[in-house]
């Protein structure tokens, strides 16, 4: 799929615009060979729980101490749904196994949560179609292994879910990790100014994309021009006897229940988080009025975080949802080097437009007396590839599209160089990956069983869906 895009950006074929000359990156190359003697390519391949690894229930327990204890429940019922449910809502305990395996020290600004449903298409400034990460909850100055290791067992969990045999599982880790590897030769050519500006959009698919594929992208780019603010507006919200627009109550996911008691403090966020705007995009803002507010419960993990709807109408009659979501520390954070503090909202915004090649223009963040919350639009051209109903061949493309598109986000770190130099021109880093995706696939399966035995037992309440 990407083999010619590949070796564009690599120079195997061609030397394309923005390319420097190996002897500028050659040091930095050299650094990351090196560490294979520290950190052998073929040890990233062993997944063995230590006798002493923590129990995955206690540290999502741990987690839900600090989340809204009516959605907990809810929660649990979502993680319970399948083991790819749970691996989703799970990057707390990956995270903490994750720490426990080698790594070469090369850090990077990750996502902390770079399974394949947190990819996906969005629209740009420019009203172009992207593909890129889409989830930054997590974010933070780590190790890039960490990603990758999470979408290798993302595609062999997802692969099984959905009744495929663990031969297209593994045939799509190995896909994933390859086009990373491939990828990532090539931005370690590449100019810092050409690495930032590369993206992948709706055109460059087009060009990545084998036929086999080929429709069910052209469906996910079709579905995501359908997903806007104006779209949305008859489906989320009705007009009441005093023509004002308000949001519909759909509980438990959106809810006006409890919202009264926080509204006052949420409008002041509002004002905070105008402040991290740019100026264009504050003259922007000032032209919409909040009109409506309403609680939202999103994702698998995130539920139980505090997170708001708010319906805002411009001076000429526009809708616009944004998404005010909080922001808690990163799951991978008690496995970091303590930095310097940073509020949590700040964070995922930052780490959003680092690896993100153009980000939401209504992004960002604000604190406020409940706590540390992020804004974007809730609506804007999004979609997202249904797992469920991928063929191998299918996943295969998409992993494809997924390694390529991490590789490109971990390149803006600006460590291409080294982890090139790592990663070399052979398999061996691709098929070391695959084995763990297999080995840590067997260790979600065994979890979420764990979770559907305490579930059963008593031990834990799963309620909703």
């Amino acid at each position: 799929m990407v083999r010619g895009y590949v070796a564009g950006i690599s120079g195997q074929r061609r030397a394309p615009a923005g390319t420097i000359p190996k002897s500028a990156t050659g040091a930095r190359r050299a650094a990351g060979r090196e560490l294979r003697h520290q950190v052998p390519r073929s040890s990233h391949g062993a997944w063995v729980p230590a006798p002493d690894r923590a129990d995955p229930l206690a540290l999502l327990e741990a987690q839900n101490a600090t989340r809204v204890a009516d959605l907990v429940p809810l929660r649990w019922a979502r993680m319970a749904a399948s083991p790819f449910a749970f691996l989703r809502g799970a990057a707390v305990v990956m995270a903490a196994d994750l720490a426990a395996t080698p790594s070469t020290g090369i850090s990077v600004q990750v996502c902390g949560d770079a399974h394949i449903a947190n990819f996906g298409v969005f629209a740009s400034p420019e009203r172009d179609l992207l593909f890129d990460v889409t989830d930054f909850d997590e974010t933070a100055r780590g190790p890039w292994e960490w990603d990758l290791k999470r979408l290798a067992a993302s595609a062999v969990v997802a692969a099984r879910d959905a009744k495929l045999n663990d031969f297209a599982g593994q045939a799509a880790a190995a896909t994933g990790v390859r086009a990373y590897r491939l990828a990532m030769r090539g931005y370690a050519r590449r100019s810092a100014l050409a690495t930032w500006y590369a993206h992948v959009d709706e055109d460059t698919t087009r060009v990545l994309q084998r036929s086999r594929s080929r429709r069910e992208l052209d469906d996910l780019f079709a579905s995501a021009k359908e997903q806007t603010s104006a779209t949305a507006l008859p489906a989320l919200a009705t007009l009441t006897r005093a023509g004002e627009w308000e949001i519909v109550d759909h509980p438990p996911v959106v809810s006006h229940a409890g919202v009264d008691e926080h509204a006052a403090s949420v409008r002041r966020l509002f004002a905070g988080y105008r402040d991290t705007l740019e100026d264009d995009r504050r003259l922007l803002l000032d032209r919409f009025e909040l009109r409506d507010l309403a609680m939202k419960v999103v994702g698998v993990g995130s539920v139980g975080t505090r997170c708001y709807v708010a319906l805002l109408v411009s001076d000429v009659g526009e809708p616009l949802f944004l998404q005010v979501k909080e922001a808690e520390a990163s799951a991978l954070a008690p496995y970091l080097p303590a930095g310097a503090p940073v509020e949590p909202g700040r964070r995922v915004v930052t780490g959003q437009r680092v690896m993100q090649a153009n980000s939401d223009i209504f992004l960002g963040w604000t604190r406020g007396d409940e706590g540390d919350f992020y804004v974007r639009q809730l609506r804007d051209m999004k979609g997202s590839a249904d797992f469920a109903t991928m063929r191998p061949g299918v996943l295969r493309d998409y992993l494809e599209l997924c390694g390529l598109t991490l590789a490109r986000a971990h390149a803006r770190s600006g460590a291409a160089a080294e982890i090139a130099g790592y990663l070399g021109a052979g398999p061996v880093f691709d098929d070391a990956l695959t084995r763990f995706a297999v080995a840590y696939a067997d260790q979600t399966a065994a979890d979420h069983r764990a979770l559907r035995d305490a579930i059963d037992a008593g031990r834990i309440t799963a309620a909703g869906a």
